[in-house]
């Protein structure tokens, strides 16, 4: 099997499985169902990235521009409200949370966002609304106590620079929700991650809970305050990392140096650092080519986690909890 080989490093913490979006693999992402359905398949953490409404809730959508994944579109009333918006340097069109009332929201249906790879999916179009980050709260809290285990809620913060550029900032927000849960301190059963640095160490001065640096293959934070992911990734910009953060979500392809492992979970253990990587998905499209079945729509899922699990990672995301927690449980 490809990795079989890898050199192994040991986890600072018991590896998690961390439901990317719910069960996003299995249901439209970021609905109730899709968090439910991750749940009962073994997740200890469901993921709801975070967007701001106009009177300022937070709700649980992949990005604030909703065409993709909710049927805006189709919604006469709503048609003047189509626009264009730049966001972290991209221009995008379409229809933006940031223009809708929660109570407005609350009248559109989540839809699969990648329908021609996950066809299955929308068979339940129509059936969701949007969450709020207190549904996934609660749902994690009524879950957690019907089944007798701890299932964390890890939220991101989405183009958190972006949103406080036009009045809308959501750290604080974030913080509110979270302290009215009584999850104030590292114990709690919660992290929030972010791609950006500077609100990470905002966060670090308003909460005492578990804070992740997201890091991507290539690129640089859209706030500026790092030269790039590459410069974070190295042992001196983890250990400046590590001054605010509890962990990192780095790209999975981090990981690795062709079909070696790359040094970037043993560095980040040594600045004391979890590493917990995105995102571990079936499809073929998504794998490591070492774990792909030509001509199949899934590949060697299966594989790919484990090969990573041996590299003594402390968590994974992944939109197929169920086949996350099964590989999880065997290593």
């Amino acid at each position: 099997m490809p990795g079989q080989d890898a050199p192994v490093e040991r986890p600072l913490s018991p590896p998690i499985v961390i439901a990317h979006r719910g069960a996003s693999g299995e249901r439209p992402e970021h609905t109730l169902a899709a968090y439910d359905l991750a749940i009962a398949q073994g997740a200890d953490a469901i993921e709801p990235d975070l967007v701001p409404t106009k009177d300022d809730f937070l709700v649980a959508r992949h990005e604030n521009e909703i065409s993709e994944t909710t049927d805006v579109a189709a919604h006469p009333e709503f048609a003047a409200r189509r626009g264009t918006r730049l966001i972290d340097g991209r221009s995008i069109t379409g229809w933006f949370v940031e223009d809708f009332a929660l109570a407005e929201l609350r009248t559109l249906r989540a839809r699969e966002r990648l329908p021609t790879l996950r066809p299955g999916n929308t068979a339940y179009d129509g059936r969701e609304a949007i969450p709020t980050l207190d549904e996934v709260i609660a749902l994690a809290k009524r879950r957690s106590g019907e089944l007798g285990r701890t299932i964390a809620v890890y939220p991101e913060t989405k183009h958190p620079t972006y949103f406080a550029r036009i009045g809308h900032p959501t750290d604080a927000l974030l913080v509110r929700a979270l302290d009215a849960a009584g999850w104030r301190t590292p114990a709690a059963p919660v992290f929030i991650q972010s791609f950006e640095v500077d609100n990470l160490k905002r966060l670090a001065g308003m909460t005492r809970v578990r804070l992740i640096q997201l890091l991507d293959a290539t690129g640089v934070p859209a706030d500026g305050a790092a030269p790039s992911y590459a410069a974070m990734a190295t042992p001196a910009g983890l250990r400046a990392v590590a001054t605010y953060a509890w962990g990192i979500g780095p790209n999975k392809a981090m990981l690795w140096a062709g079909e070696a492992a790359s040094p970037l979970v043993r560095d980040a253990h040594r600045a004391g650092l979890r590493v917990h990587p995105w995102t571990f998905r079936a499809e073929n499209r998504f794998l490591d080519p070492r774990f792909r079945h030509e001509g199949a729509a899934h590949g060697d899922l299966a594989g790919e986690i484990s090969a990573a699990l041996r590299l003594g990672i402390d968590g994974f995301f992944t939109d197929f909890p169920q086949i996350g927690a099964r590989v999880r449980d065997k290593e």
